[in-house]
């Protein structure tokens, strides 16, 4: 009789082949490394925004680009302020026209702003064959010319004689004077007798008609009675309306005595 246990035997073989002829899926025993990769991981964790297909894409927008910054600016070409139509102040006028103490005597300020520009001290270039040095008067534009070397000169605006007062020529600056006495001179004492009561002298000091300082111009010798002075009338400068003689800022006559030594060319064209 054969055992009962025959057949068991049988099928447990054949579950025992059929099992091994399976292949093992690799998931169960082998590890994803794929998690390990750096672009997998930011392809998986990158966010995700809505874009409707009709969406036009986005564009790059252009890195501006910054303009240069300007290495030269000229902050003094107009009178007035471009935005608030305000007066255009140079520091460098406030120093040269400010208050200033001399010889005992105050010089107010010389409200610059209300004066043309061009007739303010400054150096400019000038191309002349007269020596360093040198005073020359441009009678037509209003100019006093100190000759300096290498083509320059330092240019003053001055008031001048009227027509029929004026003087030109060549001359010398015999001698100076700080804070000198004024002498009406006989025909002007003739024209406007009021002036009498200066025959003698006037009183050095801010209302004298010379000034803070007058430069004596004699030719061939003898007094030409025309002076470069200063003079306490700001406004006249750049006008003609004196009696002949050479007038300038109180504040510019000083500067220019300091700088002329006596004996200086003198020319007035």
């Amino acid at each position: 009789m054969p055992s009962t246990h025959q057949p068991l035997r049988r099928i447990l073989a054949l579950l025992s082949v059929s099992v091994s002829s399976i292949p093992l899926s690799g998931c169960l025993f082998v590890t994803d490394t794929s998690r390990m990769n750096p672009d997998v991981f930011v392809q998986e964790t990158a966010p995700v925004f809505y874009n409707p297909y009709y969406a036009a894409p986005v564009q790059p927008q252009p890195v501006p680009t910054r303009e240069p910054i300007p290495q030269k600016r000229n902050l003094y070409q107009t009178q007035f302020h471009q935005t608030y139509g305000l007066p255009v102040s140079n520091p460098v006028h406030r120093t040269m026209y400010g208050v200033m103490r001399d010889e005992g005597h105050t010089l107010p300020e010389i409200p610059y702003s209300r004066i043309e520009q061009r007739f303010l001290r400054q150096e400019v270039s000038y191309r002349t064959g007269e020596a360093p040095g040198t005073i020359v008067v441009d009678t037509r534009e209003h100019y006093l010319y100190l000759v300096q070397p290498g083509g320059k000169a330092i240019r003053y605006g001055v008031g001048l004689g009227r027509d029929g007062y004026a003087w030109s020529g060549r001359g010398k600056i015999q001698w100076k004077a700080k804070w000198p006495r004024w002498t009406p001179p006989l025909d002007m004492v003739e024209r406007q007798p009021e002036l009498r009561q200066f025959a003698g002298g006037a009183t050095p000091g801010l209302n004298n008609p010379l000034g803070a300082r007058a430069l004596y111009i004699f030719k061939d010798g003898k007094d030409t009675l025309y002076r470069v002075h200063g003079t306490p009338d700001w406004q006249s400068v750049g006008k003609a309306t004196s009696s002949g003689c050479v007038r300038m800022l109180n504040q510019d006559v000083i500067d220019l005595f300091e700088r002329v030594p006596a004996g200086a060319e003198i020319v007035v064209i």
